[in-house]
């Protein structure tokens, strides 16, 4: 098998990376971490003319790629630079819902999310849900022609900046069923929805939202009733993709801070990063660096095939491992301006160990692992 990207995700992946490195400072993501989106406008519209939103669909969508070495490209790039801007959450997540489940009128939406135009979020994570895909207690009762949405959603994020929500709810089944899930559309201006809105640890915003008596019509339902569940996994299993290539991104990040800052800091008239004691636990931290590479590229190679989730489920205990290992080692070699917000590397420890926690921590994976292995 071949690994070296093709000529067009090397144009991409050469375009992103200088736009980022032009544009996208620590400077620049304070300010945005400061300010009350949590994202930045502009930098949103600029990264959908470059074309890197369209990147994540397929030509029938809309876009130019949607395979899973577009996504881990476009990630990787996005990790190694610190984006805060959800691309994810409106394009994998939102995005992708829509494209694969959604009616005419709705897969047109999908190229306003290309444009940049439109933010989407995935309304799906319950307060007492933790990792499990199909527990769902959010209700949706039919009254006439429309549909009634009640219950509450966790940690939803872009869920302020979202011109609609598409929110999971059941309509039959028990809590744990993955049948009788359904999606829906919903407007983020919607009578009876609420949101309580915060900023995240490794940058962004998310949502508290409740649902109280939201009535949709019948139409804003994605797909067939209750048969939303195969879509959830399809759009979950490219997301953790895309973490994980986001992940490894920010680690080839914190290990390139860390060479730099070892072969300038001095002591005793040479640089620190000549001792060997620090240059022993360097080269660890390249070695783990490589395996975390093939751990992605082997996640995003198997993101079609038969054995998709178990080789994920791999992919992100792997990424996990090695994440903290990287954040913890990269802090402890440089010392306390490691935690000092002004500096990049700050923020891309956060971003490293927070995304063990999303769409499922490292034993979560591992047992996930264990349990596909044996089936």
């Amino acid at each position: 098998m071949d690994f070296n990207l093709t000529e067009e995700r090397q144009m991409l992946q050469d375009s992103l990376r200088r736009y980022l490195s032009d544009r996208y400072d620590t400077g620049v993501r304070n300010e945005i971490l400061d300010s009350d989106d949590g994202m930045s406008a502009r930098i949103w519209g600029e990264l959908a003319e470059l074309g890197v939103i369209g990147a994540l669909f397929t030509e029938e969508q809309g876009g130019f790629g949607g395979a899973g070495f577009d996504i881990a490209v476009v990630f990787e790039e996005l990790g190694r630079g610190g984006v805060v801007e959800p691309v994810l959450d409106t394009a994998i997540l939102g995005g992708g819902l829509l494209a694969r489940l959604g009616d005419e009128a709705q897969r047109d939406m999908v190229e306003e999310v290309i444009g940049g135009t439109l933010h989407l979020a995935l309304a799906h994570g319950e307060p007492a849900a933790r990792y499990d895909l199909s527990r769902v207690e959010t209700t949706a009762r039919a009254e006439g022609d429309s549909i009634v949405l009640n219950g509450r959603k966790s940690v939803v994020i872009n869920a302020e900046a979202a011109g609609y929500l598409l929110v999971s709810a059941r309509e039959s089944g028990g809590a744990f069923d993955r049948e009788g899930i359904s999606l829906f559309l919903v407007p983020a201006d919607a009578t009876g929805l609420t949101l309580r809105g915060y900023p995240m640890m490794s940058g962004g915003r998310a949502a508290e939202v409740t649902l109280d008596g939201v009535s949709v019509p019948a139409s804003a339902r994605l797909g067939e009733a209750g048969k939303g569940f195969a879509a959830l996994q399809e759009v979950i299993a490219a997301a953790n993709v895309a973490l994980a290539a986001e992940t490894m991104g920010a680690m080839q990040s914190a290990v390139e801070l860390t060479r730099d800052y070892l072969m300038t800091r001095k002591q005793f008239g040479r640089p620190i990063g000549t001792f060997q004691a620090l240059a022993h636990r360097f080269s660890d931290l390249l070695i783990e660096l490589e395996q975390a590479r093939s751990a992605v590229i082997n996640a995003a190679g198997h993101l079609e095939s038969g054995d998709r989730d178990r080789q994920i489920a791999a992919a992100r205990n792997l990424i996990a491992r090695v994440g903290r290992l990287v954040a913890e080692e990269s802090i402890q070699m440089h010392g306390g301006i490691a935690m000092t917000q002004e500096y990049e590397l700050a923020h891309i420890a956060k971003r490293i160990v927070m995304a063990d926690h999303r769409f499922g921590d490292a034993d979560y994976h591992m047992e996930r692992f264990i349990e596909l292995s044996a089936a």
